[in-house]
């Protein structure tokens, strides 16, 4: 007892400087942490967004996506109709502006085809429409649109 009567101030003052560095430390601490958190999300996001929009602008590409068995490849090629003959789909591979390839796919009998969001058949597809063709394994799916006109 007498020690602590003795030391008392002393005691005190070492006491509020540890709580004291506690306090700072935590707030030094969570005041780093969630800018750099912020920024790992914000950065993750936009590269999301970025990702997004070079799929949404790609004209053709294959995709390697694992499965339970293995990997899987998927093919798509984005354009507009060529020509329409059979089952034989010619599409030009670009943009509106710029031609990047020609390429002539053999659609399967039990493809989807899509056009102008209704259920169509190979025969609907019409030259000059923005077409999307997507190959994967086990289905294709055909998705024309007629683009709109000024």
């Amino acid at each position: 007892m007498p020690f602590i009567r003795k030391h008392f101030k002393l005691l005190t003052v070492a006491a509020s400087c540890v709580v004291i560095g506690a306090g700072i430390s935590a707030i030094t601490s969570a005041g780093a942490a969630t800018p750099s958190t912020r920024t790992n999300a914000t950065t993750r996001a936009h590269g999301r967004l970025v990702g997004l929009r070079a799929l949404k602008r790609a004209v053709h590409g294959q995709l390697v996506i694992p499965t339970k068995n293995g990997f899987t490849t998927i093919t798509f090629d984005r354009g507009t109709i060529a020509s329409v003959n059979g089952r034989q789909l010619s599409i030009n591979d670009g943009t509106k502006k710029r031609a990047y390839s020609s390429v002539t796919l053999s659609i399967p009998v039990d493809a989807r085809i899509r056009d102008n969001g209704q259920r169509a058949a190979m025969s609907d597809l019409k030259v000059g429409q923005r077409v999307l063709v997507i190959q994967g394994p086990k289905r294709w799916l055909v998705v024309a649109h007629t683009p709109r006109t000024a």
